[in-house]
């Protein structure tokens, strides 16, 4: 494939003329943004919404008042950022219809802004006497690069998009770069796969680009199954033209024609803003054929799953998009020769190829100046649990975890301590509180025992057990495993019913060795890596916790007392996971 020279270029300055004047006619005027993603409506952001709009509109302002993703600070929402023009974004917190009244009159009536409510300011232009958001804890520890758009742009919106440097990088790429030269520019950056595996990008485009046929696909992973993991949705919820810029960049270096983005059926505002999105990038030529003038066509559609957490694994997505149940294909052959409807195809997570157009636009070197030895780049994190600041964080890699719990996160809540770490989603690992001095990195966390995963960490304070929390991540993986392969539909339930023996006092001596001996078997027998880490959590907190599985083994007590006197209504004389008990979780008291 070959580029056009000057045309890609061409077109891009006008597109980039007009978003920038499109920008600035909206900063000329006052600009209210509310964090609109789920979070956000969760919180009580649409009657927020619409209490700003009423307001303004009785006071017959010229004011734009605009939804947009989540910036990050989710303990904050619904968050809402004021800008009169000439001064800062000036952020408020936890905001509610009166609040918003309260704001519409002093700041957009009188152009006073309100200290006392305001949570920080960003940008250039007086303070008013309210903290920089660049000096809170909170904040000065983030390097936003896939995220850096989130909260600040309407998702979906072109012109905003372009105007803060949307499309920079795949009309570099289209105007003087070749395929391989866009290759080589990932692997110079050190770019590693978000979804978990952390393959280098680079690599694993190349592997698509040698592929033979003049059919390939970009499939992108938006599953997100994990609990506590939203950084794909909220990628999505607040700047999916990062995501399709990325996707396409992907295309032209690796030949592809099309791209899918996978999302779970129900996810509707990952669902409704991409779509949004893909719609004005095709009405300004950014997707279909020869985009921005060259001889490069490509174009992306939204496909559906249903409620199935395996179809997260790269093979079974493809299984779903073909309308076939989502369930693992035996390798080889490797998607990247024989993929979705048997042509070659490449498959990211929505992180990875969110970070594509920053690394084009400001060149591979730049990102590898990033990070912490093999792990370049940053780590986009969704703290939950016991921490007094949840939220969705992207933070360089190389920060000791204490500086995100701790630091970031404000720690546990007041008369707690943490106690344990859960990262990288129920196949992933728990911790002790003695892994906050870990490096945040690739290579420390797996050697800890753990993964990222995701990105989701969740928190747990002295008030958790480690085995309850054990045996709520194995019933997920066996309620979600899919039954293919015998090594995980079995291994599955025989931990969690083992697992679930422990919790009700009624363990054996021998039981932790059984359940090393089937997570073995499970390891080295299962198809996919839902049953081949599904030992994962089991054994991650038997390293860590043993003395608390041997208090309910040896001394039939639970450390914290949830455990204790407490039983599934078994379905049978060993209880297993069913339905019912997963969708409901009952108890009965004995």
């Amino acid at each position: 494939m070959t580029t056009t020279g000057s045309a890609p270029a061409s077109a891009y300055e006008s597109l980039r003329e007009r978003a920038q004047a499109h920008w600035a006619a909206l900063e000329s005027r006052p600009l209210v943004r509310v964090g609109m993603d789920a979070t956000g409506r969760a919180a009580g952001g649409l009657d927020v919404v619409a209490s700003f709009r009423t307001e303004v509109a009785s006071h017959g302002l010229q004011a734009t008042v605009s939804e947009v993703g989540c910036l990050g600070l989710c303990f904050a929402e619904p968050l809402v950022d004021i800008k009169l023009p000439g001064g800062p974004r000036v952020f408020y917190g936890n905001v509610t219809p009166a609040i918003a009244r309260e704001l519409v009159e002093s700041c957009l009536v009188k152009g006073v802004h309100r200290p006392d409510l305001a949570l920080g300011t960003l940008g250039e232009g007086p303070a008013h006497g309210i903290p920089r958001l660049e000096d809170q804890p909170y904040w000065k520890l983030q390097v936003r690069v896939a995220t850096r758009l989130c909260g600040t742009v309407q998702p979906a919106d072109l012109n905003q998009y372009v105007a803060n440097g949307g499309y920079a990088g795949l009309a570099k790429a289209l105007a003087g770069m070749t395929p391989k030269a866009v290759q080589d520019e990932m692997t110079k950056s050190g770019m590693r796969g978000r979804g978990g595996a952390a393959f280098p990008t680079g690599t694993k485009w190349s592997f698509l680009a040698g592929a033979r046929g003049a059919v390939k696909y970009v499939l992108v992973n938006c599953e997100e199954g994990d609990p506590g993991a939203f950084n794909d949705k909220g990628i999505l919820e607040g700047d999916p033209l990062t995501l399709l810029e990325g996707t396409t960049i992907c295309g032209f270096a690796t030949g592809a024609v099309q791209g899918y983005v996978f999302i779970r059926h129900g996810n509707d505002g990952p669902i409704e803003k991409t779509r949004a999105a893909i719609v004005e990038a095709r009405k300004a030529g950014l997707l279909g054929k020869n985009i921005m003038g060259s001889s490069f066509s490509f174009d992306i559609d939204v496909a559906l799953t249903g409620e199935s957490y395996v179809s997260g694994e790269e093979t079974a997505l493809m299984e779903a998009i073909e309308g076939k149940r989502s369930m693992p294909r035996a390798r080889p052959p490797f998607p990247a020769n024989v993929g979705l409807w048997g042509k070659p195809s490449n498959i990211n997570n929505v992180k990875t190829l969110a970070y594509a157009p920053e690394i084009m636009r400001n060149g591979g070197e730049w990102f590898a100046t990033i990070g912490f030895e093999r792990s370049k780049g940053t780590a986009i994190l969704c703290l939950t649990g016991a921490v007094k600041r949840p939220g969705m964080y992207e933070v360089p890699f190389g920060l000791k975890l204490r500086d995100v719990v701790d630091g970031i996160a404000g720690g546990s809540p007041e008369g707690s301590k943490v106690k344990l770490l859960q990262t990288g989603g129920p196949l992933g690992g728990v911790l002790d509180a003695r892994s906050l001095d870990l490096t945040l990195d690739f290579e420390t966390m797996a050697r800890a025992g753990a993964i990222m995963g995701s990105g989701g960490i969740i928190v747990g304070d002295d008030r958790v057990c480690a085995v309850d929390l054990t045996r709520n991540l194995v019933a997920f993986c066996q309620f979600e495993s899919c039954g293919k392969c015998f090594p995980c539909r079995l291994g599955m339930t025989n931990l969690l019913e083992t697992v679930e023996r422990i919790c009700q006092m009624q363990g054996q001596a021998q039981d932790l060795d059984l359940m090393r001996s089937i997570g073995t078997t499970m390891q080295a027998g299962s198809l996919c890596g839902h049953g081949q880490l599904g030992f994962n959590p089991i054994s991650s907190a038997i390293r860590f916790f043993e003395a608390d599985f041997r208090s309910h083994i040896v001394d039939r007590r639970c450390p914290t007392g949830s455990c204790t006197a407490v039983f599934l209504k078994p379905t049978r004389t060993r209880p297993v996971a069913t339905s019912e008990w997963y969708a409901k979780r009952e108890y009965a008291k004995t």
